[in-house]
Formats: C-alpha cells, structure tokens, sequence
C-alpha cells in the first residue's frame, strides 16, 4: 500500500534528488513551478498525468497558482490546533508526518480537491483559459420559488472543473487501486461536492421602478471559506474505516457508528497527538506556539501546550484607536499604546 499522500512534501521543495529518491511526488509538486509549469520535472505523475498536463498548459498553471489558496484555507481552519497545516522547512510544507491515513490527511485530500475544482471554474468564468468559459448549458429561461426568470450573465462552469478534477487529480488512485487509493479517492469526491454544495442562483432585477418584472441570473460559487468551513466539520465527523474484504469499498471501524456517506470523509488510521518536535515527519510540535490563557477550547495552553506548561511574557503593541468618520470621506485613527501577556508554550524537554 502507497501511504504517501499524494505531492504532501513537495509543495515548496527545490531539492528534486531528495525529492525522487525519497517519495513518490505528484501534481502538488506543480506549486513549486508557478507559471513555469513543466510537465517533465513534475516527479511521480502517471502518464495520464502527464499526458493532461502536457494538453493543457494553462490549466496546469492556473492550478499550480491557485494551491495557495487551498493550502491558506487550511491554515486558517486548523489555525488554533496542535495541527496547524504547517511544516519545519519550506521544503516540507506538510512533512512526512502525513504519511499516515489520518483524518489531517483526509482534509488535506478534500480541499486540495475542491481548490482545483474552484481554482479552474474560476479561471473559466474571468476568460483566463481558452478551453472553457461560462457555463454553456445555462441559456434560454428556468423557474425557481420566486418564478420565472432568463438565464443570462456568466454561470460558473463547475461541471467543467469537476470533469478535469476527476481525469486528472484522481489519475493516480484509479491506477493504484489499493485501499489508501480508495480512501483518497473518496476524499476527493467529498472535497469537489463541497463546492457544488454552495453554487446559489444569483439575479438582477429588470423593469419599471425595480418592479422586478423580468430577472436575468446565473449559477456562481460561493467564497471558498464555506466550503472551507464545510469540510471542516466534516474532519471532526470523519469516520474510521477499514477496507472490504473485496477491496471495493469500506467497513466500519467501529460498528456502533454511522455509514460513511459521500459527503463525509474516512480515513484508516488515529492520529498523532502532534505535541512534540518530530525531525523525521518534520512536524515542529507546538513548543513556542501562542496559546490563550483563558479558553478552554483548542488554543488553550492546557490542551494546545499538551500539559507542559507555558510562558508569560509582557509586550507592548501598538494598535489604532478613537477611529471616528470624518465627512467626506475619511476615518481618522489614534496610535494607542497597549501592554498584553503573550501566552508560549513551552518546549518539550
């Protein structure tokens, strides 16, 4: 069983010896080339990788741009965890720490899936690729609970996003066929349901004194943070699986817990507590992280110091203050001086 997550170490890597005699690499790779994607120096895509990648360069690079988003959401979402979507080096931007089929690898799978799929029908509305654009099955008139309208402006294109998703992003797994591929292949529908879960009908009003007579509207997206948000929930609802005995599908871990349905992620393994340094995953552990004094949630120092303790320090910032309006049309701000306490946790010794 491959238990690499596809391209995990990779994003920030320029070492490309280490990279290929160490790990399997693939298309998260293509971060570190930018707008200088080359389909040849991408380790470890399979040849219909390859192939796709060579057919559509500028797709290529709208997705290598666009990892950054997903990768930001993840960071934003696991911010006050042990966890945090962070690595020691910017050669190891998740470490090899993810080589476990965790439920952190699970959320990795599903919204680096559902980033190429917002990223590409994105790039298709704005006309920044020539092999798409709006969505072309949205013409002619529909009807809703407020009645009838036109279709008109530019409805993202999602089902076109979705189709390279699958063809390209799930390439490796469909190959592979081994129950971590399964898990990951899993995930990644999950991550790409997510985004067509928030596409909502958006319209402008036409006729006499905004009577709303007559509405044009189009399909968009939502911003990435619901879908964000969204697979962030369904992280705590993971449910632990094991694969058939067929190799086709999952079993439950634990009978007395629900099915996974397709909305939800699985994964195979519990995971690590992530509280001290691991030079061989590359995890930095959580000595020396912010921790709030007073919550007893996630970022608390008793839970996100692992129990080892934490220091108190006192700095002074300077923030703005006493803004008030000013017509027209400016806010005008004090510089206020102010004293807090700086919560670190401590190391592990």
């Amino acid at each position: 069983m491959n238990l690499l997550p596809s391209g995990i170490c990779f994003y920030l890597s320029v070492a490309i010896g280490w990279l290929t005699a160490e790990v399997d690499a693939s298309w998260w790779y293509m971060g570190t080339l930018g707008s200088q994607v080359m389909c040849d120096n991408i380790p470890g895509l399979v040849n219909r990788q390859r192939q796709l990648c060579r057919q559509n360069p500028r797709v290529m690079q709208a997705i290598g741009a666009g990892m950054k988003d997903w990768i930001s959401e993840c960071q934003h979402q696991f911010r006050n965890h042990r966890w945090n979507c962070t690595a020691t080096a910017r050669e190891q931007l998740f470490g090899r720490l993810l080589l476990r089929s965790s439920r952190e690898v699970a959320f990795m799978y599903a919204i680096s899936s559902a980033g190429v799929v917002y990223t590409l029908a994105r790039a298709c509305s704005q006309g920044d690729l020539d092999s798409c654009s709006c969505d072309p099955t949205k013409t002619g008139s529909s009807r809703d609970s407020r009645g009838s309208f036109d279709w008109g402006g530019c409805s993202d294109h999602v089902e076109h996003a979705v189709r390279f998703s699958q063809g390209f992003v799930d390439a490796k797994e469909r190959k592979q066929r081994d129950g971590r591929a399964l898990m990951n292949l899993h995930n990644n529908r999950a991550g790409r349901k997510a985004v067509r879960r928030f596409m909502s009908l958006e319209c402008k009003c036409h006729g006499v004194s905004g009577s709303c007579s007559v509405r044009t509207c189009w399909l968009a997206m939502a911003d990435f943070r619901l879908t964000g948000d969204h697979l962030k929930k369904r992280y705590r609802g993971a449910v632990q699986v094991n694969v058939n005995q067929d190799g086709t599908g999952f079993t439950h871990t634990h009978t007395h817990f629900k099915r996974p349905s397709k909305n939800d992620l699985v994964y195979f393994e519990d995971s690590p507590d992530y509280c001290v340094r691991d030079h061989e995953s590359g995890w930095m552990g959580t000595g020396g992280r912010q921790c709030n004094r007073t919550s007893r949630g996630a970022d608390g120092c008793e839970v996100l110091c692992c129990g080892r303790g934490y220091d108190t320090s006192r700095v002074s910032r300077t923030t703005q203050c006493e803004c008030k309006f000013h017509w027209c049309c400016d806010v005008i701000c004090r510089d206020c001086e102010e004293t807090i306490d700086l919560n670190t946790c401590k190391g592990h010794t």
